[in-house]
C-alpha cells in the first residue's frame, strides 16, 4: 500500500465510528471472526481498545490484520484502522487512487 492509499484510507477512517470494542479479553477467536466479517462487508473499520485492555493497540492491530489478512491502516492511541479490500470485484465500495 502507497502512502497516497494510506492517507486517502485514513481521510474516509475520519468520518466513520468504531463497531468492535476490544475489552479484558483481548484477542478472541470470535472476535477475530467478527472483526473478519465486517471487513468483507465493509472494508474499512474501526475498532476501539478499551481502557481494561492489557494489550496496546498497536500490538492488537499488528495482530488482527495478521489474523484477518487486512491491512493496518493506522492506529491513534486506542483507535485502530483497518482495511481490505472485498474478494468479490463487484462489491467493493473503496477505490484507493493509484
Amino acid at each position: 500500500m502507497t502512502s497516497k492509499q494510506r492517507s486517502y484510507l485514513k481521510g474516509l477512517a475520519m468520518n466513520i465510528e468504531p463497531i468492535f470494542q476490544i475489552g479484558k479479553s483481548s484477542l478472541t477467536p470470535e472476535v477475530t471472526s467478527a472483526v473478519d466479517e465486517a471487513l468483507e462487508a465493509r472494508e474499512l473499520i474501526k475498532i476501539t481498545v478499551l481502557k481494561n485492555c492489557l494489550d496496546d493497540g498497536r500490538s492488537i492491530g499488528e495482530v488482527l490484520a495478521e489474523r484477518t489478512r487486512s491491512q493496518l491502516v493506522q492506529v491513534i492511541g486506542r483507535k485502530i484502522v483497518l482495511y481490505r479490500p472485498a474478494k468479490d470485484e463487484t462489491k467493493r465500495k473503496i477505490q484507493l487512487p493509484q
